[in-house]
């Protein structure tokens, strides 16, 4: 049975909560099978499987896509669909409709969504509708550009009360936990403590609720850029590259395959 929202609503304050990404069926099996809580296909897809280089380029069909491989190989963990901004920032009247989509074809439990202009309205309608949403503020990749680019949200006085603000407004608005991402530590322990919903951090400090990585960051499989906050708990990337160089060696040399392989 997988975890629902009322599950990881009850952990607050009992123990940290476990997220990571994944895009695959592999993948996400290993991650279930090491007991973490919640499993979402981010729409960092979009920069770490796909080469794009923004994460406004990845849309539902994307999504869908490798959502249907994740869920097919969960069993425990609570599985997220991330709401990519075309699917309900450009056109929200299809907010609700993308965000069934995620439950109906791609077998997902809930659905995230970021921040933007009329994110309480959207949060509303879908939470309405009985899909769990987690919110998702701070640094927003979707709306980057106009927020300032890349860079810590919350610095100054004005900036942190309107974090704060956003956080009380998703979790009046139905939201089950909140995504913190590039936060001063102070303030996400004032949205944590504030809040009776979850919050997960990412970049946020050790305050929140739980934490969330992107899983080929923290693995070592995605070179082109690694944010100050991921720790490397593995280099899979050079792992691969030895064993794809072996393998070439041994079919130029004539040692694969052997007598044992064929």
């Amino acid at each position: 049975m997988k975890l629902s929202a009322n599950d990881i609503i009850g952990l607050k304050n009992k123990r940290k909560i476990t997220m990571l990404t994944a895009y695959d069926y592999p993948v996400a099996s290993l991650v279930d099978r090491a007991g973490i809580d919640i499993i979402l296909i981010g729409d960092s897809l979009a920069n770490v499987v796909l080469g794009l280089t923004s994460t406004t380029e990845v849309g539902m069909e994307e999504m869908l896509h490798h959502a249907k491989a994740v869920s097919r190989g969960v069993k425990n963990s609570m599985v997220l669909g991330d709401m990519p901004y075309n699917s309900y920032q450009v056109k929200e009247q299809d907010a609700l409709r993308n965000a069934k989509r995620f439950i109906e074809e791609a077998g997902c439990c809930g659905i995230k969504l970021e921040w933007f202009e009329r994110c309480p309205e959207v949060t509303k309608n879908i939470t309405r509708a009985g899909i769990p949403v987690m919110g998702h503020i701070g640094l927003t990749p979707q709306t980057a550009d106009k927020i300032g680019g890349f860079k810590v949200q919350g610095k100054d006085a004005q900036a942190a009360k309107c974090l704060i603000d956003q956080a009380v407004i998703l979790e009046e608005n139905g939201c089950f936990a909140l995504v913190l991402e590039c936060v001063p530590d102070k303030i996400a322990e004032i949205i944590t403590k504030k809040i009776a919903i979850p919050t997960i951090g990412i970049g946020a400090g050790v305050h929140c609720d739980g934490q969330v990585l992107v899983i080929n960051d923290m693995l070592g499989l995605f070179e082109r850029y690694t944010p100050k906050f991921v720790k490397k708990y593995a280099d899979l990337s050079s792992l691969i590259l030895k064993a794809v160089q072996e393998y070439k060696n041994d079919v130029i040399e004539k040692k694969f395959p052997g007598k044992e392989h064929t």
